[in-house]
């Protein structure tokens, strides 16, 4: 069922490069929380920001400025803190109750906080959001990231690369339709490479958990094979 406006959060989180986004369409949606300096980004994607959550160390005084002007809630942590300002950000989001929320940011900067912010997805803390429904998925410049549990349709391009990774232990009963190499109730154990490197075979794809958690990546790019035998 496709989400609407009303079920949609967006969490824009910091540290993307100026113009890194600007070729993705951002749905609409009915509350934006930016994490820091990711009041930068929302606002050069033309969003309202409706709430501004970090230590604020990044954020420029004039964007700081405009989310006041704009009526947005300022939520300022201390700087020494055991949350980054992205989980920040995503505990706010839960508390909308949304159906859907979309975490924008960039593919560049620091390893570290890429790494942590897509694990930080797929993290038990929001086990009870997604058992009630809500989809939780990350932009990141060209890829995107997908939690997987239970069960998650993905949208592509036919060819196009997606990688499945289990996150924190095993996923067990992984069962897939749509992709190239189909997995039919295996196990997928974390550190392993058996889910990377599948394809889209059509224009969408579903993914089915049977325990545990799976990290969809589909980093952007095409790749060879579904291409080959067409």
């Amino acid at each position: 069922m496709p989400f609407t406006a009303q079920d949609t959060v967006i969490v824009v989180s910091g540290g993307t490069r100026s113009g890194e986004l600007e070729a993705i369409t951002v749905p609409p949606a009915r509350h934006v929380i930016a994490a820091d300096s990711g009041a930068a980004t929302a606002f050069e994607l033309g969003l309202h920001v409706d709430d501004l959550v970090g230590d604020l160390d990044s954020v420029s005084p004039r964007d700081l400025a405009r989310v006041e002007a704009g009526g947005g809630r300022i939520q300022r942590h201390p700087a020494a803190k055991d949350a980054t300002d992205l989980e920040l950000a995503l505990a706010v989001a839960v508390t909308l109750d949304p159906k859907r929320i979309i975490v924008l940011g960039g593919a560049s900067g620091r390893f570290d906080h890429l790494l942590a912010g897509a694990l930080l997805l797929a993290s038990p803390a929001w086990a009870g959001v997604d058992s009630t429904g809500t989809h939780v998925e990350a932009w990141l410049g060209r890829a995107r990231v997908t939690v997987v549990r239970g069960s998650a349709e993905l949208a592509a391009t036919p060819g196009e690369l997606v990688s499945l990774l289990a996150v924190g232990a095993v996923a067990r009963g992984v069962t897939t339709a749509g992709l190239l190499y189909p997995l039919r109730e295996e196990d997928l154990p974390p550190g392993s490479s058996r889910g990377v490197s599948n394809e889209f075979t059509r224009e969408s794809a579903t993914v089915t958990v049977a325990g545990g958690v799976l990290l969809a990546v589909a980093p952007g790019e095409m790749g060879t094979h579904v291409l080959e035998e067409r």
